[in-house]
């Protein structure tokens, strides 16, 4: 069994049937599968209520978040009954991208309005959990974490009976290969993997919504581990005074974003529960801002074996640009 599969294949929270969130403003919905003072630390499923019309379905499969720094990464499926297929064409969904936060939360109500026909899922991955994949040995990359998510939510909403006929993707890489591997993960589906299927299908267009309307009430509703030790009398090493202030995008490339970054960072501790640490963007600042790890004392032989793994297996490495280093770029020297 492949690295994916079996990640893909492991028991996880969920919520099936759970509590549709309001969308009325101001302030943000409620989040799918949370309560009102969820901090998020673990990946979770939240699956509206299951249609109950008959027949096969089709289903649309899109994300919200894959390159931020900050915040979940979020992937959101929607089905309906083909036979419904030109009711869904009428309903104005589009890709998420292109609308307004009004506009989405309006289009969240619409895909709740008929529970007879209409269903959505969201796998929300947290940044902890992107991050802890990313930098375990071997590492889960984000493209598999990304298919880890997609067929785990296929697979819940076929174990909650849905028969799915046709499932529409938003290619998140070379559309070919991952097609024909979902393909032979669900040979009795139509599957269709295509670039920009977000504006070409209503069904991922609405897959869309879901996805980007949760990730959005995460992110302005974020609860900072922070602030509940604070209220709790206990002591909070990062400075207050950033929780309020504005973080911008999310995106790397954010002046904004890598501005809060910089204030947000603890120089032992590093960073908050919002920041996904396997981005280059956070290892750049810890290694300009951070303190450096010192290692001193008598050492075990386990204890040299850890120093080794964290220290550089060749000369050539240091003060090498991470980037360099992440990306596994070699010297010809080394050739």
């Amino acid at each position: 069994m492949s690295q994916r599969e079996d990640t893909a294949r492991r028991a996880s929270p969920s919520r099936l049937g759970g509590e549709i969130p309001s969308v009325s403003r101001p302030g943000p919905p409620r989040i799918p599968g949370s309560t009102d003072d969820s901090v998020l630390t673990e990946s979770y499923t939240f699956h509206s209520p299951l249609p109950s019309a008959s027949g096969r379905y089709l289903l649309g499969v899109d994300e919200a978040g894959r390159g931020p720094v900050l915040g979940p990464l979020v992937y959101g499926i929607a089905y309906c009954p083909i036979e419904y297929k030109t009711q869904l064409e009428e309903m104005g969904f589009a890709d998420s991208k292109t609308l307004g936060s009004a506009t989405r939360d309006a289009l969240l109500t619409t895909l709740s309005s008929d529970p007879t026909n209409l269903g959505w899922s969201v796998r929300v991955l947290s940044p902890q959990a992107i991050s802890s994949g990313m930098l375990r040995h071997p590492p889960t990359n984000l493209n598999v974490q990304s298919e880890n998510a997609t067929i785990l939510l296929i697979r819940e909403v076929l174990a909650a009976g849905l028969d799915i006929a046709e499932v529409y993707v938003d290619a998140l890489g070379p559309s070919v290969p991952y097609q024909a591997y979902l393909s032979g993960l669900f040979p009795t589906m139509s599957i269709t993997v295509k670039p920009k299927a977000d504006s070409l299908y209503p069904i991922v267009s609405a897959a869309s919504i879901a996805a980007k309307v949760t990730r959005d009430a995460w992110l302005e509703s974020w609860i900072f581990e922070e602030t509940l030790n604070a209220s709790k009398g206990k002591d909070s090493t990062a400075p207050m005074n950033w929780l309020t202030e504005e973080r911008g995008s999310g995106y790397p490339s954010d002046p904004r974003t890598q501005a809060w970054l910089k204030k947000t960072m603890e120089p032992t501790f590093g960073f908050t529960n919002i920041a996904r640490f396997s981005w280059a963007t956070v290892k750049i600042i810890l290694q300009k801002e951070a303190h450096a790890v010192e290692w001193s004392g008598r050492m075990d032989e386990g204890q040299s074996a850890l120093i080794k793994s964290f220290e550089s297996a060749s000369p050539r490495d240091k003060g090498r640009c991470i980037i360099a280093k992440e990306t596994g770029l070699r010297s010809v020297g080394d050739l």
